[in-house]
């Protein structure tokens, strides 16, 4: 099932339940909430507090993506903030066994996220524990960059890990996704697609969001 995420790191911060409010009754699948502390990735972003406002205003679920390090000590802030989807990077915790079955622990949904030049072999010994796989297509900090290419051989790739082993984990794309290169990524193996600017960049949310769905789906 083809499931749109827009990332409000794209949106209008000043009337943020109203852009929530917006992708919701255009369509989206997820809210993806990208949390960032200026350490493991360059840039910063937001805390739990105000992923516990977004969750007042969401009615779809929360996919919360922590590019943050150290990782373990903020899980229960985040879960406790109404995270429904939970995703820390492989590059950020030096036990991933633990922090990911600390995760399901508490109740959340578990993901788990790869930067763009991280072996996919560190996926095999926790595959069984996800709910879902990340993919970054960019590599992870600013919103608005360009698709990297080489990421749908690895989509390919880990779609045949999942399949292989007869799991039910979705798998989803992150950075540069647009209706011209979604369907490239949909046919790699993809179902889950974050589209930061370019949902917010339009004036037509429904419009984008219905095209990114469509085009994924041809």
């Amino acid at each position: 099932m083809i499931k749109i995420a827009p990332s409000i790191l794209s949106a209008d911060f000043s009337r943020l339940g109203e852009e929530i409010r917006a992708v919701e009754q255009a369509g989206a699948d997820y809210i993806h909430v990208d949390v960032m502390d200026g350490h493991f990735v360059p840039n910063l972003t937001i805390g739990p507090l105000v992923v516990e406002a977004i969750g007042r205003v969401a009615t779809q679920p929360l996919d919360v993506h922590l590019m943050i390090s150290p990782v373990d000590v903020y899980i229960p802030a985040f879960v406790k903030a109404g995270a429904t989807i939970l995703t820390v990077h492989a590059e950020a915790t030096l036990h991933l066994d633990r922090t990911l079955n600390q995760i399901r622990e508490s109740g959340c949904k578990v993901g788990l996220a790869l930067n763009p030049a991280t072996p996919l072999c560190q996926l095999a010994s926790v595959l069984h524990l996800l709910d879902m796989v990340v993919l970054m297509s960019v590599n992870p900090g600013f919103g608005g960059q360009s698709f990297i290419p080489h990421a749908l051989n690895r989509i390919q790739t880990v779609r045949r890990m999942i399949t292989d082993r007869g799991l039910n984990i979705e798998l989803e794309v992150d950075g540069g996704i647009k209706p011209d290169n979604i369907h490239a990524a949909a046919q790699a193996g993809a179902n889950v697609f974050v589209a930061g600017s370019a949902v917010f960049t339009q004036p037509d949310y429904a419009a984008v969001i219905q095209a990114l769905r469509a085009n994924a789906s041809a």
